[in-house]
């Protein structure tokens, strides 16, 4: 296997891993984890077509740190959503945030 196959599969797994998280698990700090591991699955494949593809340049890995950029103030958002739910409901459970009000 090249190694470009290498890092293709080992993205592979990972965003497999996070879609996993995403469908499966409750726990809205789980469910935020899974989406950033997903997001680092996508970065991980960027980079490797940036490294070995047919036009190797640095377009891949820039892009890259704007995705990681994003997803950081996403987490942050996210975590700020999660802490402001959690005061006001005492839980974490994505299963209890079904309704915008009550």
């Amino acid at each position: 296997m090249t190694m470009l196959g290498s890092y293709l599969t080992l993205a592979a797994v990972l965003f497999c891993l996070g879609l996993y998280g995403v469908l499966t698990k409750r726990n809205a700090i789980i469910v935020l984890l899974s989406i950033e591991l997903m997001l680092n699955a996508v970065n991980l494949n960027l980079v490797a077509f940036a490294k070995y593809g047919i036009n190797a340049s640095l377009r891949g890995q820039v892009f890259s740190l704007f995705t990681m950029t994003v997803a950081a103030a996403e987490a942050a958002v996210g975590i700020a959503v999660l802490i402001s739910l959690y005061r006001r409901r005492a839980t974490v459970n994505v299963d209890e945030y079904d309704e915008l009000r009550r």
